[in-house]
């Protein structure tokens, strides 16, 4: 599988990859609880974009090796960056008059779940896997 890419521009832009990413999963043999996972994760983290940054872009790249089939997303912006991970990670905290549940409910969500932003750049990496017998 090719990667996919999705430009985050519009709102019509979160429903377009969290689609890519449940069939993403889909192709690669995932139940549909894993792509309602995938999809629900991609969905909370593109609107984080739309809402924080305003535009950016989503990669979903197929990293399996082996007996072990992986998804890995990317999703990235160039907005302002998240100046405290360890608060934004925590249930309720909220910029944005939002629930506060975005970013924890998302690496719940998933297997692999990681941060990087800093002023200008932002990328968070999410996963799913799953060993093929």
């Amino acid at each position: 599988m090719a990667d996919v890419v999705v430009d985050i521009l519009l709102e019509s832009d979160i429903v377009a990859a969290r689609l890519a990413g449940r069939e993403a999963a889909r192709e690669l043999g995932f139940g549909s609880a894993d792509q309602t996972r995938l999809a629900t994760a991609i969905s909370e983290l593109t609107r984080n974009v739309i809402k924080y940054a305003g535009t950016g872009v989503c990669t979903i790249t197929d990293m399996s090796a082996g007996s072990v089939k992986m998804l890995q997303v990317e999703i990235e912006d160039h907005g302002p960056g998240i100046p405290d991970i360890d608060q934004a990670m925590t249930d309720g905290f909220t910029t944005g008059g939002s629930l506060g549940v975005g970013l924890p409910a998302s690496k719940r969500l998933v297997q692999e779940f990681e941060i990087d932003s800093a002023p200008g750049h932002t990328k968070i990496t999410i996963g799913i896997s799953r060993q093929v017998l």
